[in-house]
């Protein structure tokens, strides 16, 4: 999975659990998506919007170590039909990672429902199809391989077998398109992303309980070595990233391409993926084709095969998901909000 279901404090209430984000081109401007509480939780699985939390998208501009643009949503309480009022708070500058400031309210609206901000700015959020796509069979096993240095073993999975494990699950989707012309980011601009689900406190603060930036990255080398590391982490900020965890994301790397036979220099090729994917913020240049690839990272469509990337990444060799986008292509749409609403 791509961080789905990954921290043991999401878990307790599905609503502050993210599972992916996505940056890519859209038919006016750069698409900000980010998806979470996924049915795959089953009975555990809350429906709507956490109405005492904040989801924020987070974006560094022009190399930026600490976020100077924040987009943070926040909702009500569901009415009888179940929807909910949802709010935009832009933060600029230094207010941007700042939780006690208030930023200006650009766009206000329903769930469900397309709404329209200024500068050509549109959102919309609700329930949708799960366009992520994964075989759980082959992520056990990969799992199994990074945490103990092993050679993969893959008794029992078929690439021409493989089954995508999330094809009836639902999720809630945040989707936040800013169109070309916007002055704060508008096209041929660099620009790193994260999203954070937080929060209220009792003490009148906020807590963080989720982030996530680059795809597979909890699944694969956090939660499966340690979930007390990974609920840290989750804790954390991407500034701190690789001070806090890049030299263990480097031994694991080393230690499985060593056990496999795919480098000559494992913790060289451990530590060239580290800086990789550390600080883990999704890296974007506006206005250009999006693709989340082994050979560069460039933001990631919902059509991008993120786990086949990673798989092939941290094994340094090609490796097969077994599923394709056409697959999937019924989770996805081509226009506005790109996501399938589920009802």
């Amino acid at each position: 999975m791509s961080h789905h279901l990954d921290s043991p404090l999401a878990l307790q209430d599905t609503r502050l659990d993210l599972t992916d984000q996505y940056v890519f081109p859209g038919e006016s401007g750069t698409v900000l998506m980010m998806n979470l509480n996924s049915s795959a939780a089953g009975k555990d699985a809350k429906q709507g919007f956490h109405p005492e939390a904040r989801y924020e998208f987070k974006v560094h501009l022009d190399g930026a170590t600490v976020e100077n643009l924040t987009y943070r949503f926040s909702f009500d309480e569901p009415d009888q039909s179940g929807e909910q009022t949802v709010r935009l708070h832009v933060l600029t500058g230094a207010e941007a990672p700042d939780d006690t400031a208030s930023g200006d309210l650009v766009a206000e609206g329903r769930t469900h429902s397309m709404i329209s901000g200024p500068n050509g700015l549109r959102l919309w959020a609700g329930r949708a199809v799960d366009p992520f796509y994964i075989d759980l069979t082959l992520l056990a096993a990969i799992d199994s391989a990074v945490k103990d240095g092993a050679r993969l073993d893959l008794t029992g999975w078929r690439s021409d077998a493989a089954k995508n494990s999330f094809a009836d699950t639902t999720i809630h989707s945040i989707v936040l398109e800013i169109a070309d012309d916007d002055p704060r980011i508008g096209t041929g601009r660099d620009i790193c992303t994260w999203i954070t689900s937080k929060l209220a406190t009792d003490a009148g603060g906020w807590r963080q309980v989720n982030r996530f930036g680059h795809p597979m990255v909890w699944p694969i080398l956090r939660q499966p070595v340690d979930t007390e590391w990974a609920s840290s982490a989750n804790l954390g900020h991407p500034e701190t990233d690789a001070r806090a965890d890049g030299e263990r994301i480097a031994q694991l790397v080393a230690g499985v391409v060593a056990a496999n036979g795919t480098s000559l220099d494992p913790p060289g090729y451990g530590e060239q993926v580290a800086r990789r994917l550390l600080p883990d913020l999704l890296p974007y240049r506006t206005g250009t084709p999006a693709n989340y690839g082994f050979n560069g990272f460039n933001g990631r469509t919902l059509a991008c095969n993120a786990p086949e990337t990673m798989f092939s990444l941290i094994l340094n060799r090609a490796t097969t998901a077994g599923l394709t986008a056409q697959q999937n292509a019924g989770a996805r749409t081509d226009q506005f909000p790109y996501v399938v609403a589920a009802r």
